[in-house]
């Protein structure tokens, strides 16, 4: 039940225009230091996963593994997505208190 929160929360913050996807675009922004929580599907391949965790360790921005591509596209309304970054601070820390909250949970 916990899930609907942040992938409702995910919806809200693109409609707000906050969030961007895909693996280069996201990878772009975090060396410029614009993304507050990068967002990454359970089911991305080894190589995208330790890619994202380096960038983001390097330049210290909170990543999550969360569900799978197909609920990843269906919370931002488009097609299957991998990675998904937050680029505002107050959705960012939002939804990793519901992600971790979730994860807490199970």
């Amino acid at each position: 039940m916990s899930d609907v929160k942040w992938l409702s929360l995910l919806g809200l913050a693109t409609r707000a225009r906050k969030v961007i996807s895909g693996e280069d675009v996201v990878l772009k922004e975090v060396r410029r230091e614009r993304v507050r929580l990068v967002l990454i599907a359970d089911d991305a391949s080894s190589n995208t996963k330790k890619k994202m965790l380096d960038k983001c360790a390097y330049y210290d921005v909170p990543i999550r593994i969360v569900s799978d591509r197909k609920t990843l596209g269906k919370a931002v309304g488009k097609g299957e997505r991998v990675v998904i970054g937050v680029i505002d601070e107050g959705f960012a820390k939002k939804i990793i208190s519901l992600v971790d909250e979730c994860r807490g949970g199970m």
